[in-house]
């Protein structure tokens, strides 16, 4: 049975000797380069793609090359992502409908779509095919990843959240996780559209965000906390300032007074880090209306509550928890680490005296992600935190529930 001209290509470019062929034309574009003194880093797309197309017709007639004109437009292609982009994952990264992309070593990668995992036939030459694209994703933002340092976290220009692991730790080889913001963020329609929300839940978190409401939004990985947290910021008011402090930055608001704050790992010799909590801490000094952490998992949780209990009213963070309840066992937690030494009431006092909102999300079996619940705390009763579940999204009758009315 013979197969489709698209299936022969697919084929032959996961094929060894398409491999080779690409990484020796990047090599002979480079060489290009050097010689003739090309500043690419200037040209636009219609230049670079004139440039690997002239070399590709001239590198397959001196190399007589047994390619036909498909093949070689596929090699252009490929050519120009590997010199301006991000080598063989380009492609996904341009995909819109892919918001997941895992390395797994050269050999094996996997995207996720519609909240669903699956293999593409996606190789790199080897692992130092990977190690190139890795280093091309640190470079801009001046972070580094060796045998020193064989962990990483980076972002992509447009947000896009990057994990990169290598050997030693990494047993199989270099391996980069790119979790993919959106071109376009999600508003409310969308949210509304895809039944995450409702409306009636919608409305009320903008008027508690208006109203400078501190809130923590919670969920597990992939739940979307930072994408929810984006959409939050869109209802602050454009006079209010606003400081965000991430370890990679990732929040992208619209809003027109803003200074973004990023951690920075320590340098060759261990030092000149600059952590969370540095930058929660030096926040408080710029005069912010509010503080945005994109995720308190550290001992800046304590200088985050600070903030929230002396005048920065309507800040925001996100944090991994299950449940609300699980996120003030996760708080307990994460103060104890930071050194914390005061009782536990105490601490529960800070906490019903900071926060007021906590807003669960989730993704479901099916990749849906909903709002689970919408929490108020309370206050402190005998020691314990008070909660009021105002909403809550039941799965099995597929509806957003408003128990704001309810004695219960």
């Amino acid at each position: 049975m013979s197969t489709s001209p698209d299936a022969q290509l697919a084929r032959f470019r996961l094929s060894d000797q398409y491999l080779q062929l690409k990484n020796n034309f990047h090599r002979h574009l480079i060489q290009q380069i050097d010689e003739r003194n090309l500043d690419i880093d200037r040209w636009d797309a219609e230049q670079t793609d004139r440039f690997v197309l002239e070399q590709i017709r001239r590198y397959v007639v001196d190399q007589r090359l047994p390619i036909n004109q498909r093949e070689s437009e596929a090699l252009a292609r490929d050519a120009k992502d590997e010199l301006m982009g991000y080598g063989p994952i380009q492609g996904l990264i341009d995909d819109d409908d892919v918001n997941d992309i895992v390395v797994n070593g050269p050999d094996r990668v996997f995207v996720e779509r519609a909240g669903k995992l699956s293999s593409v036939p996606v190789r790199f030459l080897n692992n130092a095919h990977v190690m190139r694209v890795i280093q091309r994703i640190l470079a801009p933002i001046g972070r580094r990843v060796d045998e020193s340092t064989p962990m990483v976290d980076a972002r992509l220009p447009d947000g896009s959240r990057v994990n990169a692991v290598i050997p030693p730790i990494a047993l199989d080889g270099p391996c980069v996780s790119i979790r993919k913001f959106r071109k376009h963020p999600l508003t409310s329609e969308d949210l509304l559209r895809y039944g995450s929300i409702s409306e009636v839940e919608l409305e009320y978190l903008q008027r508690r965000v208006a109203e400078r409401t501190n809130l923590i939004v919670v969920g597990g990985t992939g739940s979307g906390k930072t994408t929810f947290l984006n959409l939050l910021s869109q209802w602050i008011p454009q006079d209010e300032r606003v400081v965000t402090v991430e370890d990679a930055a990732e929040l992208r608001f619209e809003h027109g007074h803003v200074v973004r704050l990023e951690t920075r790992p320590p340098n060759l010799e261990g030092e000149r880090a600059v952590t969370a909590r540095d930058l929660v801490r030096n926040a408080l000094r710029m005069r912010p209306d509010r503080i945005v952490v994109g995720e308190v998992r550290g001992d800046e949780v304590l200088d985050m509550l600070q903030a929230m209990n002396t005048g920065h009213d309507g800040s925001m963070t996100t944090l991994h928890a299950n449940s609300a309840r699980d996120a003030i066992h996760r708080l307990e937690l994460l103060a104890g680490f930071a050194g914390y030494t005061g009782s536990e009431v105490t601490f529960r006092g800070q906490i019903a005296a900071a926060i007021q909102l906590l807003v669960h999300v989730s993704r479901l079996k099916g990749g849906e992600r909903r709002v689970m619940s919408v929490v108020e705390l309370t206050g402190l009763a005998d020691g314990e935190l008070t909660m009021r579940q105002l909403f809550r999204y039941d799965p099995d009758r597929r509806e957003h529930l408003d128990l704001r009315g309810s004695t219960t």
